[in-house]
Parts: C-alpha cells; structure tokens; sequence
C-alpha cells in the first residue's frame, strides 16, 4: 500500500491533523474505513481507528514531535483494543527509535504521512483480538460513527443524550 511521492524532509512542520488526512487517504484507498479521536474503554484516546475490510480493527497513534514520541509511555495500552497498530509520523520526525525493542517493531507498523498522502513503511502484524473483544471493538466503533453522524444531521439529537 503506497501512495504518491510525500513532501522532502525539509517541508514545513506537519500537524496531528495533516498526518491524520494523509493517513485517511492512504486508508480510504485500501477500504480502511477510519474515525479520528476515538475514545476507548480504558480512559485513552485513539488518534485513528478503524476497521478494514476484513473486519480488522486498526489503530494509528500519530506522534508530530520527537518528545511526544519519546515520552509517551501509555502507549502500550491501545495493543488490547485492536488487531494491527501502526505509528503515524510526518516524513521530517526522526524514525530511529521506533527501532527500539521498547516500540515493538515486530509488533508496530509504521506510517508516514503528509496533509495529502502517506506511505506504509513497516507494516503492522496482525496480533489478532479475541473475537468477543473484536466485536465489541466494531460495535463500538460503529456507535461512535453514528453519534457523530447525527450530529452532523441534527445537533440537537446529540444534546438529548443522556447516555453521552
């Protein structure tokens, strides 16, 4: 799975959201279907998550700066909730700790990307969820989508939510 040329290395500071798009692009076009800022049941945050057209379900956790990437040691905890992980990055972040034995790189795949492409550089291996976890992954997921797909038709819905 590889897109277009990405921007030179010396191209201007990437954000989270640029890499989010390119990511959803290079997604969109392998019928990886994806949401951005999608909470999980254990407190954290994914950036992308989605499902692929097996019913996989994908994380990418977009890190934009070498610090963020360097100091997120939570990271760990997206693994229990999907069945391939990837790290996104913009084409200038340094990639060379995502080598390290404490990334998992038998286990993490690597994306790069810009605001208008990305590449898959490593892909990610399939650590395959228990079927109950994938499913309530999906269903979830699936919730998700439909909520913030109502409040695009009807902000007022989403207001009489108590469930929330």
């Amino acid at each position: 799975m590889s897109g277009a040329p990405l921007a030179p290395a010396d191209s201007p500071v990437l954000a989270a959201s640029d890499v989010a798009r390119g990511i959803g692009r290079l997604f969109a076009r392998n019928d990886i279907w994806c949401l951005s800022e999608v909470p999980l049941r254990n407190g954290r945050r994914a950036d992308l998550m989605g499902i692929d057209a097996k019913g996989l379900v994908v994380i990418v956790e977009i890190k934009v700066a070498r610090a963020d990437l360097l100091g997120d040691a939570k990271w760990p905890d997206y693994l229990d909730f999907c069945d391939r992980f990837y790290w996104g990055l913009p084409p200038a972040l340094d990639r060379a700790p995502l080598e390290s034995e404490a990334y998992r790189p038998g286990t993490c795949g690597v994306i790069v990307a810009d605001g208008y492409d990305a590449e898959i550089l490593r892909p990610a291996a399939l650590e395959p969820l228990a079927a109950a976890r994938r499913k309530t992954q999906v269903e979830h997921l699936a919730r998700v989508a439909m909520r913030r797909h109502m409040a695009l038709i009807d902000p007022l819905a989403t207001a009489l939510d108590t469930h929330g």
